[in-house]
């Protein structure tokens, strides 16, 4: 009995060791297939944003038919919506309001009828171009020198002093950082403006925020 037992025992000690590695290589290779890829994010965020800006303004010569067109400082705010064309253009539609100071000199087209401050609103269309990129440390495009151009339908309140609109249009260079935060962007432009038919022109210095989705 001895002498049938021992052959196998001794086959028994060379086939556990195999048999227990068979079993352990299933057990990693489902580990492995359990790992999920690792989530990254873009360090820039691009898309559909929204934008406020605002700041001073001032118009050089205010619209007017008669009288004195004297230079008027004020304030304005403009709200953006649009959608970024890849790394370097931006398209919108913005709507713009702003308030302008004048003497009671200034009668505008009212023939004398009305005098003093004036609004205006604005809905208009807008195109943004980054032109000059600069990285980072970590070497991300974070500050741009781009240029921004755009234009509107101005309508000037109280209709009595300046009773017909005209079309804005505004240009100028500016810089924005775009943020750790990813979807946040700063900047700061400046911007000149001119009114088509009145031949009245400006400029603003504009600090914005944009928020991308």
């Amino acid at each position: 009995m001895q002498k049938v037992l021992a052959p196998l025992v001794l086959c028994a000690t060379f086939l556990l060791p195999g048999v227990s590695g068979a079993q352990e290589t299933p057990s990693a290779g489902s580990t492995a297939m359990q790992d999920r890829p690792a989530v990254t994010f873009d360090e820039v965020e691009r898309g559909v944003y929204f934008a406020v800006y605002g700041g001073p303004s001032w118009i050089a010569n205010p619209p007017a038919s008669s009288g004195p067109r004297p230079f008027s400082s004020g304030q304005f705010a403009q709200v953006e919506l649009g959608i970024d064309l890849g790394e370097r253009l931006s398209l919108g539609v913005f709507f713009m309001g702003s308030v302008n100071r004048a003497g009671s000199d200034y009668v505008g087209d009212s023939q004398g009828a009305a005098s003093g401050d004036f609004s205006m609103m604005t809905p208009g269309a807008v195109l943004r171009a980054r032109l000059v990129g600069f990285a980072d440390s970590q070497e991300v495009k974070r500050t741009w020198i781009y240029a921004r151009a755009g234009v509107g339908y101005a309508m000037f309140s109280p209709k009595k002093l300046l009773p017909d609109s005209d079309i804005l249009v505004f240009a100028g260079p500016g810089v924005e950082y775009y943020t750790r935060l990813r979807h946040f962007s700063v900047g700061l432009e400046v911007t000149g403006n001119y009114l088509a038919s009145k031949g009245a022109f400006g400029f603003a210095v504009a600090p914005n925020i944009r928020y991308a989705f």
